[in-house]
């Protein structure tokens, strides 16, 4: 693996992915391990992970499988500590673990739901943050992945806009106090994506074919691939872009535009 991005030869970088058991946070864990690098593998449900960490070894790649629910700060401090202590230090971060939340104007949500899907996306995203910041290496870099509801309305999702909106402005922050730790912390927005996740949404829209609907509205014509969004977070991550910080990376197809 010598003179791959994450792996010179002589120093192989160390990071972690949550949410890496699907979508994704599994394509940006195999990507950064096919550069070189070894990862954590992080995600809710273990078995997806072990799957992921499979998937890895099968291209010679170095990662390991830890259960975390970001929405818990004990279970977060454990899985981070545990991601450090299996490869001695840490180089990046990519906080992908989320959960989805459509098809519900703001008047017909509960209060229990809205604050569960703000606590998930936005109150997980800081607890990941606040345990990775004082373990990251000078030269590290965070990158959140929002969406593209982190910049503008999303209908029907109030809850998730207003916690994706929640994490480009903590990245933000984060990416002005760490600038003199040599930290750098980005989002990555990706627009509508073909997850399982989103499929899952997709399948619960009512009376409408989402996808071939989200597909119509983008400039490119058809949606992204977990791989092309998770090549936005790997890049940010890298040497490459060692003078970005603090931005909010559309990956989109145009949209935006």
């Amino acid at each position: 693996m010598s003179g791959t991005a994450f792996n010179d030869g002589a120093v192989r970088k160390v990071g972690l992915v949550t949410g890496a058991g699907s979508g994704i946070g599994r394509a940006a864990a195999i990507e950064f391990a096919r550069q070189g690098a070894a990862v954590a593998v992080l995600d809710i449900d273990v078995s997806a992970a072990d799957e992921t960490v499979e998937m890895i070894g099968r291209d010679d790649g170095e990662a390991v499988a830890i259960a975390v629910d970001i929405a818990d700060e004990e279970s977060v401090r454990a899985a981070v500590a545990r991601a450090v202590a299996a490869y001695g230090g840490l180089d990046f971060a990519v906080n992908n673990a989320g959960m989805a939340s459509h098809h519900r104007r703001l008047d017909q949500m509960t209060l229990d739901q809205f604050e569960r899907v703000v606590h998930v996306n936005l109150a997980g995203t800081f607890l990941c943050m606040k345990y990775e910041l004082p373990l990251l290496k000078c030269g590290g870099a965070i990158v959140n992945i929002a969406s593209n509801g982190g910049l503008y309305a999303i209908p029907t999702a109030p809850a998730y806009v207003a916690a994706k909106h929640g994490i480009v402005g903590l990245t933000k922050v984060a990416a002005v106090d760490y600038a003199p730790n040599g930290i750098r912390v980005n989002a990555v927005c990706p627009g509508p994506t073909l997850t399982p996740g989103f499929e899952k949404v997709a399948a619960a829209a009512p009376g409408i074919d989402l996808i071939a609907m989200q597909a119509s509205t983008t400039p490119l014509g058809r949606l992204a691939t977990p791989e092309e969004a998770a090549a936005a977070a790997v890049w940010l991550c890298s040497d490459a872009a060692s003078f970005v910080t603090g931005i909010a990376l559309s990956v989109d197809g145009g949209r935006r535009a």
